[in-house]
């Protein structure tokens, strides 16, 4: 299995982060052409050093584009922790009460599964195992993770600043969570947090990826 998810991580090599990620992916278009591109970007400012960009698809799944936003401008992320963080797989985050039981007061959101592949740097929707139980949290793909493909709403994907995402602190929950400290949609203009709110980003070691890394399951 591990082999033959290596294969397919070339095959997509294009659409992983780092230099390919900054361009457009030709799989869907980002926006409709009489929305602004701004609005569908957003911005995480993490305490591992600096600011991430997620590129947001509403084109493949309008609704959970729509309440990562609504969420987003409500002030929700800000200060939220990444609660279940698993070296070569994800980092997930979105429950303010950091134990991966919660949610927001919104209700959960139906399916939009899609074929959007789960290559390093997409961001996706955690649910429970009702596959309409997604509410708030979220997750960022390290490893490629094809599994999840149409069982998981992929919704964006990391288009700079992927070494903060590398950064985050591992663990289940982590013993020092990592967090969001200001979550923003860039048309409305936010500046990132002062400078001192920022932690130095450590060297990330290289680790082996097992077949048992790969296999965890994401729930929230």
């Amino acid at each position: 299995m591990l082999s033959k998810l290596i294969v397919s991580f070339f095959a997509f090599a294009m659409m992983t982060t780092g230099a390919a990620a900054q361009e457009q992916s030709p799989l869907v278009d980002p926006a409709p052409a009489s929305v602004p591109a701004e609005e569908n970007i957003l911005y995480l400012d993490l305490s591992t050093g600096g600011r991430v960009t997620i590129q947001l698809y509403p084109a493949l799944a309008p609704n959970h584009v729509e309440r990562i936003k609504t969420l987003t401008r409500q002030g929700f992320y800000d200060g939220v922790i990444f609660h279940r963080v698993i070296d070569g797989f994800m980092a997930q985050t979105g429950d303010p009460t950091g134990t991966g039981t919660g949610g927001s007061q919104l209700p959960d959101l139906e399916a939009e599964f899609n074929a959007f592949p789960h290559v390093r740097g997409v961001v996706s929707m955690a649910r429970a195992s009702d596959k309409n139980s997604a509410n708030s949290q979220f997750f960022i793909v390290f490893y490629p993770r094809f599994s999840l493909d149409k069982n998981y709403t992929a919704f964006g994907r990391v288009t700079a600043g992927m070494e903060y995402v590398d950064a985050i602190n591992r663990g289940e929950p982590p013993a020092i969570p990592s967090r969001i400290l200001q979550a923003s949609v860039a048309a409305d203009g936010k500046a990132p947090p002062p400078a001192g709110s920022f932690a130095p980003v450590p060297e990330t070691p290289e680790k082996e990826i097992t077949v048992d890394d790969l296999n965890a399951p994401i729930e929230q």
